[in-house]
């Protein structure tokens, strides 16, 4: 191990229930390394991804940070935001380098935007990917925090195909219209307002329409494989868009981007802030454009290799060098630390050979049949809305058979006599009681159309809050209960002691596709 990790762990270091094997990568907020687990904790996977915290702090606003971004992990519980599994703290007086570090659990990704982009400068998911980073940024201002530092390397691509939101180093909460956060971001990805301002005594202050612009800088790269202001480097295209802040210079997008996005892109780079189009407006705007194929992405196939010495093995249009590299090492890129595992790094994990090639229409097989209609555009925001309840009756068979009865799975559906519309046919005015994750209400009611990405995840919370509110000794089955209490509502389920007899043909389709969705007899 080199001097240089800010954080050095020999290999085979045991901490909690994981075992430390190779370094993935360094720098001074922190080190990362793979891992596995040896030990017994229930809910653990097999293998993750272990940030190692330094024991010391420079200063008291650093040491506040580390205990604010403990704290932003612990609350994420969003599927397009990098999951932690546990919080650690090493006790081992031995070694006074590691004593007393907090260690972050993680998700292990396959890969991250960097690499991708490095292989194939314009994915063929480029569409599908942006709408899921944008949901990603709607979750993670919706629980009230800013980014700070979107940028490829801070995109992570799962195993599955699906994008998670990492690197929340420069994260900070928003206090009203405004954060702090401690220190500067990517020049390329940080809007013009915020290129020359001081760090004061909180940090630099912030609003969540610096995501917005990095963002548009993000899309424009991933559709184009051109940044959208002009200049050979960083500092060129600093300068421009300063230039274009101060109304000296244009905005000239590339001809290459798409008409649909093109509109999008411009509304992020605004020259004020002001202008800035909103994260739920832009979310809306990047589903609609993304299309329905928008939920999985099929990622480049990742090999082990043996060494890597540097990031800038990726080179641009080399796709040799993400098709050698070792899921591991490109892991890293994601996890926001820029310095490199010495030479003597090794790659080896444990998805060696694994395809990363998940389809969409294979995805949660096991929870949810693959052979009955269900869309494979749906099948993933199905699955993890149901994981995001802890009632055991909120299955992905149970949202899978009610999206079938309300709409037939139809994104579009417009009843305008009965005032519902999208594929969980909501009424504007009660989705905007559903429609936040933190589970506060909308400040003003929504107006269609509802997107999938909207809707789904409203339907789980709403399932969600039914369920423990059923009386216990109700006749019948619990799930078919359920969905007649989203058609009417609990108290009337209750008081009728079952299923209602006006939603009694609904309730019948819904256990049929219950059984027709259910993988080996289990819904």
């Amino acid at each position: 191990m080199t001097e240089a990790y800010a954080v050095p762990v020999p290999k085979g270091y045991r901490v909690g229930d994981w075992e430390v094997r190779e370094p993935l990568a360094t720098g001074a907020f922190g080190s990362v390394y793979a891992a596995r687990r040896v030990g017994d904790g229930p809910g653990l996977p097999p293998t993750a991804a272990l940030k190692f915290l330094p024991t010391g702090t420079a200063t008291p606003r650093r040491l506040t940070h580390l205990r604010e971004l403990v704290e932003l992990y612990r609350r994420l519980r969003h599927p397009r935001l990098v999951r932690m599994y546990q919080t650690l703290t090493v006790d081992d007086p031995g070694r006074p380098e590691l004593d007393g570090a907090t260690v972050l659990v993680l998700e292990k990704a396959e890969g991250s935007l960097s690499a991708l982009l490095a292989a194939t400068p314009r994915p063929a998911a480029g569409p599908a990917l942006l709408a899921q980073i944008a949901e990603g940024l709607a979750q993670l201002h919706g629980a009230g925090w800013v980014h700070g530092d979107l940028k490829p390397a801070n995109v992570l691509l799962m195993a599955d195909g699906s994008v998670r939101l990492a690197d929340f180093n420069m994260a900070a909460e928003l206090e009203g219209t405004h954060a702090y956060t401690p220190a500067f971001s990517t020049p390329d990805y940080t809007p013009p307002e915020l290129l020359w301002t001081e760090i004061g005594e909180r940090g630099r202050r912030i609003r969540p329409s610096a995501d917005i612009w990095a963002f548009g800088v993000l899309a424009h790269l991933v559709l184009t494989d051109s940044f959208p202001l002009p200049g050979a480097t960083s500092t060129a295209r600093r300068d421009a868009a300063a230039a274009y802040a101060r109304g000296v210079d244009e905005l000239r997008l590339s001809p290459e981007l798409p008409d649909g996005w093109r509109e999008i892109v411009r509304a992020c780079l605004t020259r004020t802030h002001r202008q800035r189009i909103g994260g739920t407006e832009l979310l809306r705007r990047v589903t609609a454009a993304a299309g329905p194929d928008r939920r999985v992405l099929g990622l480049p196939r990742l090999r082990t290799a043996r060494r890597m010495r540097t990031a800038r093995r990726l080179r641009r249009g080399s796709v040799a060098a993400v098709l050698t590299g070792a899921a591991a090492a490109l892991a890293a890129l994601a996890y926001g630390i820029n310095v490199w595992a010495g030479a003597g790094g090794t790659g080896g994990g444990t998805g060696s050979g694994a395809s990363a090639n998940v389809s969409a229409a294979a995805y949660g097989a096991s929870e949810l049949r693959t052979d009955r209609g269900v869309p494979p555009a749906y099948r993933l925001l199905i699955v993890e809305t149901a994981h995001d309840c802890d009632q055991k009756e909120v299955t992905p068979v149970l949202i899978a058979a009610m999206l079938k009865v309300e709409s037939d799975f139809d994104p579009d559906l417009s009843d305008p006599d009965n005032n519902e519309y999208g594929i969980a046919r909501w009424t504007p005015r009660v989705l905007r009681w559903w429609m936040n994750e933190d589970g506060t209400p909308g400040e003003t009611v929504p107006q269609p159309p509802f997107p999938p990405a909207e809707s789904i995840p409203a339907m789980g919370r709403y399932l969600c809050w039914i369920a423990p509110r059923l009386h216990e000794d109700l006749p019948g089955d619990r799930q078919v209960l359920i969905a007649s209490a989203y058609r009417t509502s609990y108290r009337t389920v209750n008081a009728t002691k079952g299923v209602p007899p006006d939603v009694r043909g609904y309730a019948d389709h819904v256990a049929h596709f219950l059984e027709e969705y259910a993988p080996d007899g289990r819904k």
